[in-house]
């Protein structure tokens, strides 16, 4: 630190600058510019200083329910999170212990982050519409009353929620493998040697221990499903999800009413983001407490 600084650190450090202007750019200047007066327009120089488009924007954008998409976005973000979690977990457990064809099911689980997203989408879509096929025919051949009425299996929780989670559980798998490779069995050990039971061990030993981890995959789940496109794409069925329906108004809104909306979901996730920080640093403090009680 007592040395002088050379142009390799001035360069480095104008390199560092460009790139987090490159990652933030977009997204500070669409906060500005969700700010414009009444008479603003999509682009700079700003017309005003107002929250006049964030009005417009509660009272909803066209024929667009956008509240609506909104809704069913963190309802199945939620329900991806908790299942992301759930399922990396165990899975973690399971490849921790060992089992037969692990190697397969390893790979079979992250070969979905090689596929193009959007061939994932097509064939659940195409999946799904197999499925719906078949059972319009067997209503046809069989007259049951109850297929008859039959729709779509499509939906928000069946193929979007499958499609969903070809993309949150390996980065779950993935997380899962980094912590318990680094999770000494020794607690277990001890828990056992206490009289501790399995699920016992699991629930006050494992589970406390391994927090933080398990916060980091519900924020992957939750923020990997929340912005999802592509995958989304071909296997919603008939009710678009927000950023479906975002990509559909960057064609006919013109006016910065798109940029508070974007400023809006920014702040969903920033909340998002702040929430599971707060809660895994206040996981790591309990326990470390616990920790200095147990010593004294």
């Amino acid at each position: 630190m007592d040395q002088p600084r050379g142009r390799a650190f001035y360069l480095l450090a104008a390199v560092f600058a460009l790139y987090v202007l490159f990652l933030y750019g977009p997204t500070l200047t669409i906060l500005a510019l969700s700010f414009q007066g009444p008479s603003g327009g999509l682009t700079f120089p700003m017309n005003g200083v107002s929250t006049h488009w964030f009005a417009k924007l509660w009272e909803g954008v066209g024929v667009v329910d956008i509240w609506a998409a909104l809704r069913r976005s963190l309802a199945l973000g939620l329900v991806v999170m908790m299942l992301t979690v759930g399922i990396a977990f165990y899975a973690g457990l399971a490849f921790r212990k060992g089992f037969w064809g692990a190697g397969l099911v390893f790979a079979l689980a992250v070969s979905s982050l090689i596929v193009p997203s959007i061939v994932v989408s097509l064939g659940i879509g195409l999946e799904f519409r197999l499925l719906d096929d078949a059972i319009k025919a067997l209503a046809a051949a069989t007259g049951w009353g109850f297929l008859q009425d039959h729709g779509t299996l499509m939906g928000l929780y069946s193929s979007a929620l499958g499609a969903h989670l070809t993309w949150t559980l390996p980065f779950g798998l993935l997380i899962m493998f980094a912590v318990f490779n680094r999770f000494d069995p020794a607690y277990e050990e001890a828990a056992r040697d206490l009289g501790a039971s399995g699920p016992q061990t699991l629930r006050h030993v494992v589970v406390p221990i391994l927090a933080p981890a398990l916060v980091g995959v519900a924020l992957f789940g939750f923020t990997l499903s929340f912005d999802e496109l592509a995958r989304t794409s071909q296997a919603i069925g008939g009710r678009n999800t927000l950023p479906l329906e975002l990509q559909g108004l960057t064609t006919t809104v013109t006016t910065p009413e798109i940029y508070a909306l974007g400023t809006v979901t920014t702040a969903v996730s920033a909340l998002v983001i702040g929430t599971a920080l707060g809660l895994t640093l206040w996981l790591q403090k309990r326990r470390a407490r616990r920790a200095l009680a147990g010593r004294t």
